[in-house]
């Protein structure tokens, strides 16, 4: 059963995915918060396996919540997924970095929101497709020496995994096995800092590295 929380300050946004999470046979709504504040102390005592959490919400918005909730000293965090109502916005590359594992519309389909739900349990980054690019352009600066601390084997994996491909295609595009791209993913997230494959595209696009 996958536990399943809510942030959003909109009372029947919240409802709605309430009676969604709820229909399903492998979900249970684990509660509702309608601040960052309340987000906090929601992921920290209902301990939810998936959060939902708006950018835009009074007290604490959903960037500030979710840096609190990543950096508290807990092993049973919950992984966030963050909601917009803008194509874009600068705000989700901050949510992103602050280590959400994925951003969704909030007019997205309720399936696409179920499987983001179940994608984001099972270890992988949702991101909505629709405007992954021109979101991250639109904040690129380029910065090449941002790659500096990456040996050059990596810097190719990283602008091969930037662009979206899977390990296995990362494989076969440099003639490396698979096990060695989880080797060189692991060490380029070390190395730059960040938690998550979706953190490594945001990076990518901030710094003018992928167009």
């Amino acid at each position: 059963m996958i536990r399943v929380a809510v942030a959003d300050d909109q009372p029947l946004f919240c409802a709605g995915l309430q009676m969604m999470i709820e229909s399903q046979p492998d979900l249970e709504f684990a509660g509702a918060a309608p601040d960052g504040d309340a987000a906090i102390a929601l992921a920290r005592d209902a301990r939810p396996d998936v959060m939902l959490m708006d950018i835009r919400m009074p007290r604490l918005d959903g960037i500030a919540a979710t840096t609190a909730i990543r950096e508290a000293a807990d092993s049973a965090l919950p992984r966030i997924v963050v909601l917009t109502t803008f194509e874009r916005d600068d705000a989700v590359a901050a949510a992103l970095r602050a280590g959400a594992e994925g951003f969704l519309l909030k007019d997205a389909t309720p399936d696409l929101i179920l499987s983001a739900i179940r994608t984001v349990h099972e270890g992988t980054s949702v991101v909505a497709h629709k405007s992954t690019s021109e979101l991250f352009r639109a904040i690129a600066r380029r910065r090449p020496e941002a790659l500096a601390p990456l040996s050059v084997r990596e810097k190719e994996v990283f602008l091969l995994a930037a662009r979206g491909l899977g390990n296995a295609e990362i494989g076969r595009t440099a003639f490396i096995s698979e096990a060695t791209v989880k080797t060189h993913i692991r060490s380029i997230l070390a190395k730059l800092k960040l938690a998550t494959r979706v953190q490594l595209v945001a990076f990518a696009y901030e710094n003018g590295l992928v167009r």
